[in-house]
């Protein structure tokens, strides 16, 4: 099983016969053999040269690429080598038609509401206030069938995070939190989510890589001059049973301290060691199995990704209609 080369530290990259070599700037050379990467994360400045991106593009190995907050700053996307031109016209057509597009992010909201809902309905019994927030995101969901357009799709969406990420201050009493800010996170618990779906949003590109679907063609978020959208829409399904359980996780274990992190005018960040905490805790999630009902055997986190991207696929070929995955247990 291939897995995600994380570095952490600045270097430079290199092609050395049929294999990568990272050098770190402090230490000893790393031998990293190709086969065993599914994509390049990298935190720290990077030397790379046009001999090793030729070599990752015949690997079929994309990087992504995050700033010194860990922010996204993008990706180098090697071309595509699952191409189906049926597929992109169907994506595109499901985009175009106002009613097939506001079926597939009527479908994405509606996923990431229930696996919100799993993950309050887990504290309520001993949190009991949070029934009241399930009551209202219950009542927000019911509101979604009779969404007409994007825009209030998106108004409802925004109800739903809204009260979800306001009732994190009930069961998540060591930092403070009081409302969801974005650019810049000003807290800890921001600090933390947008770091989460920054490395969401880069795993769910990764596994679009690996189908016929094109990133850039997106149903609820805008396809505009951003590069990618698709794996925004995805990613919203997986942030609940994903990030956010990562976040509830080392926080409720002590694993991460108001230590792993820094604050700089009006803006909060995971520090080196707090990083690689979080990452660390993060591909274990992705790497954990669950048994599928469906396919009756045990699937990792991130293979649930993929087969969320197969679904989308046969819905959009009219072979099987798209329903989101949510959470049983």
């Amino acid at each position: 099983m291939r897995k995600p080369l994380i570095l952490l530290k600045s270097g430079k990259l290199k092609r050395e016969a049929n294999t990568l070599v990272f050098i770190p700037e402090k230490g000893d050379k790393k031998v990293v053999p190709v086969n065993g990467i599914s994509e390049i994360e990298v935190f720290g400045e990077l030397d790379i040269n046009k001999r090793a991106l030729e070599f990752l593009t015949q690997c079929k190995i994309p990087v992504h690429f995050y700033n010194h907050y860990g922010y996204y700053v993008g990706t180098y996307y090697p071309r595509e080598h699952l191409n189906s031109g049926y597929v992109i016209l169907k994506q595109a057509e499901h985009r175009l038609d106002p009613q097939l597009r506001l079926c597939l992010a009527k479908s994405f909201v509606i996923g990431a509401a229930l696996n919100i809902t799993k993950n309050l309905k887990a504290y309520v019994s001993k949190f009991p206030e949070l029934k009241e927030v399930i009551e209202d995101i219950a009542s927000f969901i019911d509101l979604i069938n009779e969404i007409e357009d994007i825009p209030s799709l998106m108004a409802i969406e925004g109800n739903i995070r809204e009260l979800y990420y306001n009732s994190f201050s009930i069961f998540l009493k060591d930092f403070p939190f009081t409302k969801r800010t974005k650019r810049p996170p000003e807290d800890e618990i921001n600090a933390l989510i947008s770091f989460g779906n920054t490395l969401l949003y880069t795993k769910v590109l990764s596994e679009i890589y690996s189908t016929h679907l094109d990133p850039r063609i997106g149903y609820l978020h805008e396809t505009n001059m951003r590069s990618f959208s698709l794996n925004l829409d995805i990613a919203e399904i997986f942030k609940p049973i994903i990030v956010d359980r990562v976040i509830f996780s080392l926080i409720n274990r002590g694993t991460l301290k108001k230590e792993h992190f820094e604050r700089e005018v009006g803006v909060c960040y995971l520090n080196k060691e707090g990083k690689e905490k979080f990452i660390r805790a993060f591909e274990e999630k992705l790497s954990s199995t669950i048994k599928h009902k469906k396919l009756g055997r045990k699937v990792s986190f991130r293979r649930l990704i993929r087969l969320e991207c197969y679904k989308l696929m046969k819905h959009l070929i009219e072979d099987e209609a798209y329903t989101p995955f949510v959470m049983w247990w």
